[in-house]
């Protein structure tokens, strides 16, 4: 028998499906963390009463194609059937609104991390804990919907992320791994747990709106990675698998946040380490030795999935308006009658930013298709300025779309210098990454420190679920730490670029002329409203 045929047969393999904003992909891994199989399914959020949402009915209907994409894989790989897996785990978006009843119901449709409505409840949360609370965070929807007396707010009987939502679907357990937890409320590091300080003073915001129940009522159970967070159900194995041929009694891994499972497939998880995921969003994770001295509302604290303390520095946009220039691009190819795809066409651009100006012949862009925290813009205006003396040449007007892309996240990052954070290693995943060096090259003028490159990059957070489910077999032998330097990761091979003077030099003369022209953005925003 096939190696491979026996390890899914006798259930040596992890499953890890993640909901990412764009895609819901589906990874099986053997025992050696190799992948075997995957499905994926493409989707985007609504903008709904004036709220970013996925309905409930969209998600399952996702979560499923993406499964029996990856079980029809199996089968054509294979020539066998799925129907037990060793472990499982979910991972999807962090942050975010979904609250439910006594009853179970879904009180108002899901409210996505991009919604920006929070502004009021995140600066009193900040104020009050002297700690930053992002607009995104789900505390933050939960107090602003108090502030706005929504009707809701006085039936809400438990509050979760999306991992955490199909988690407790699959498993019937309300838990979530530590550092999805942190996107939700203030972790304390030293006991693994929500901070009780700020848990009484978040209580006593609700005793003054008349609302009775406790905070720690109404969230997830917390945990960290290695510990045991339930077992797949037969309600759950028919909502994941309508064939009905998956069997229950699987175990599952603490649900995750992108950026935690981010942080597994980068192997930067260990203090001094870092990660940048660079996609509809982007975010940089960079473990601290030490807490930071100052509270900034550009940096949020998160923990790792084993609840060391993160500094993120997230941005709401990074690749959308670069997909949407190269979508008019495919159009122009295809009015001409030049037969390229869109892997060749992103290439040819890509590298075509190499060769432009250091500093993009003074061009200048906002890719804002939603509002961006770091530079205080409330919504998105998508935008693209120019003097009539600058060089407008394509391969400027393609190193001025990646320069715009990581421009709001160097801003946000200039602060940990100041810090004096310390990193040994940053590593980059996400789409952007997948023409080679050239987001990589950029991202390290940005960052003005080398970036690496893993060959397994591309599987993203769904391989970095499996692994922490996986990792559910070796928890008591290692830490989640020495188990991805030891086992997971010994193996695989990265490129590395360092920054190029020329780079950093045009990059910040760049951000200067950013800086200068978020006026330009604010005036948008105002007046095409």
């Amino acid at each position: 028998m096939d190696k491979t045929i026996e390890k899914i047969v006798s259930a040596q393999t992890s499953l890890g499906i993640e909901l990412g904003s764009t895609r819901i992909k589906s990874v099986l891994i053997d025992d050696q963390f190799k992948v075997i199989a995957t499905g994926s399914f493409e989707w985007e959020n609504q903008l709904v009463d004036g709220f970013w949402t996925y309905s409930l009915d969209h998600i399952w209907q996702g979560i499923q194609k993406s499964y029996h994409a990856l079980t029809r894989d199996v089968q054509e790989k294979y020539g066998i059937n799925l129907t037990h897996i060793g472990s499982i785990g979910i991972s999807a978006m962090m942050h975010g609104y979904l609250v439910f009843d006594q009853k179970d119901n879904l009180l108002v449709p899901f409210r996505t991390w991009r919604n920006a409505n929070t502004t009021q409840a995140a600066a009193a949360l900040s104020e009050l804990f002297q700690f930053n609370i992002p607009e995104r965070w789900s505390i933050s929807h939960l107090y602003q919907a108090m502030l706005d007396r929504e009707a809701h707010v006085t039936d809400v009987r438990y509050l979760t992320t999306l991992a955490g939502y199909v988690h407790w679907q699959l498993t019937g357990e309300r838990v979530l791994g530590i550092g999805d937890a942190s996107g939700m409320f203030p972790i304390d590091v030293k006991t693994k747990q929500y901070e009780q300080e700020k848990v009484a003073k978040f209580e006593g915001l609700m005793s003054e709106n008349s609302i009775s129940y406790g905070l720690l009522e109404l969230l997830p159970k917390v945990l960290v990675a290695g510990e045991a967070a339930g077992n797949l159900t037969a309600h759950g194995a028919k909502l994941l698998d309508s064939t009905g041929r998956l069997q229950a009694g699987i175990p599952f891994c603490p649900p995750e946040g992108d950026a935690g499972t981010g942080m597994v497939a980068t192997n930067s998880i260990a203090k001094r380490r870092g990660n940048v995921s660079a996609g509809t969003s982007a975010f940089a994770m960079l473990v601290l030795e030490k807490d930071l001295q100052h509270y900034y509302p550009e940096i949020d604290l998160v923990t790792t999935p084993t609840g060391s303390l993160v500094a993120m520095v997230h941005t709401n946009n990074c690749s959308s308006e670069i997909n949407a220039w190269l979508q008019l691009f495919e159009q122009v190819a295809e009015v001409t009658g030049v037969s390229i795809t869109r892997d060749q066409l992103f290439e040819k651009l890509f590298k075509e930013a190499l060769t432009g100006d250091s500093d993009c012949g003074g061009l200048l862009s906002y890719g804002y298709h939603s509002g961006e925290n770091i530079t205080r813009m409330p919504e998105g205006r998508p935008l693209f300025v120019r003097k009539p003396t600058d060089d407008f040449t394509l391969a400027n007007f393609m190193r001025m779309q990646l320069f715009s892309a990581f421009a709001a996240l160097k801003i946000g990052l200039a602060i940990l210098r100041q810090e004096h954070v310390k990193i040994d290693r940053i590593v980059g995943h996400g789409g952007i990454f997948k023409t080679a060096v050239v987001g990589q090259q950029l991202l390290a003028a940005a960052m003005q420190a080398p970036v690496t490159i893993m060959e397994n990059a591309g599987e993203g957070g769904a391989w970095g679920i499996a692994v922490l489910a996986s990792f559910l077999r070796h928890a008591k032998e290692k830490d989640l730490a020495i188990f991805l330097d030891d086992l997971v990761f010994s193996d695989v091979v990265g490129t590395t670029i360092s920054p190029d003077s020329s780079d950093v030099i045009g990059f910040n003369q760049y951000v200067k002329n950013y800086q200068k022209g978020l006026a330009i953005e604010a005036a948008a925003i105002k007046q095409l409203s």
